[in-house]
């Protein structure tokens, strides 16, 4: 029987990777057999993260701090990962940040640092992937970590920022889609719904978020861990080959209403 998920042998680079969503798709692909290049700023998580998936899932794991606002430290991390595994067929652009308040009251720090890591710290990345990787292997697949509000508005939690930055990575996701497509590289993003992660979990346990939940998510409920795991393993897989410029919102049907 054929396994379309199969990943043994392949080295995956996941960034934001030192809590929430993004070591939950390490383990995903991790379970599949890739090696994982955990990227995070706190190397002390990335090296507990790496220990861990190394001795559940027996693949090896590395844990590379990097901050994704700057340039030479993505291309270093980029070159220290190459040094170890000596390939990244997948990358994982999970790192990102939030700034809710009124639009009113952003200030343009904010919504500059909104957009300095959720957008142009996944396109830093991606550049570097492909350059030193990617491209001079013919193959990859690249997935970007959008978010439903990247799709549309919302009237409970005022966070332009971060709707303008998720916004700006689904179109980056259809033009890296469109510019590497030849070069044997897909790249297509997931749009999470809300998920408990440290930067979310004070407001996803209030009374007032719980109660607007089950009136605008058609399942009624928050997405739970690992929901987010067979879209990642989806577009990690050798077999979707065809599967380009894609965005998949995984939101429990919040974006159908």
């Amino acid at each position: 029987m054929k396994n379309y998920f199969d990943l043994t042998g392949q080295v995956a680079l996941v960034t934001g990777c030192s809590t929430g969503l993004g070591v939950q798709m390490a383990r995903a692909l991790a379970s599949q057999g890739a090696k994982i290049a955990a990227v995070a700023r706190r190397q002390n998580l990335l090296d507990e993260i790496a220990a861990d998936i190394t001795k559940e899932f027996g693949t090896e794991a590395i844990g590379v701090s990097c901050d994704i606002t700057d340039s030479e430290k993505v291309q270093a991390a980029v070159r220290t990962i190459m040094e170890r595994f000596g390939r990244i067929d997948i990358l994982i652009n999970n790192a990102g940040t939030g700034a809710v308040a009124p639009a009113e009251e952003i200030t343009d720090e904010q919504f500059r640092n909104e957009l300095d890591i959720d957008l142009f710290g996944s396109f830093r990345m991606a550049r570097e992937v492909a350059k030193q990787a990617m491209i001079p292997a013919k193959y990859g697949r690249i997935i970007n970590i959008s978010s439903m509000y990247g799709l549309v508005g919302n009237k409970i939690a005022p966070c332009t920022p971060y709707h303008a930055a998720k916004g700006g990575v689904v179109n980056m996701t259809r033009a890296l889609a469109s510019e590497w497509g030849d070069k044997g590289i897909t790249v297509n993003a997931i749009c999470p719904g809300y998920f408990y992660t440290p930067l979310t979990t004070e407001t996803l346990n209030s009374e007032f978020f719980q109660n607007y939940a089950k009136q605008m998510i058609p399942l009624a409920r928050y997405g739970s861990e690992g929901e987010l795991d067979t879209a990642a393993l989806f577009f990690a897989s050798p077999c979707s080959t065809y599967v380009n410029g894609t965005v998949l919102p995984v939101d429990g049907g919040y974006t159908a209403m």
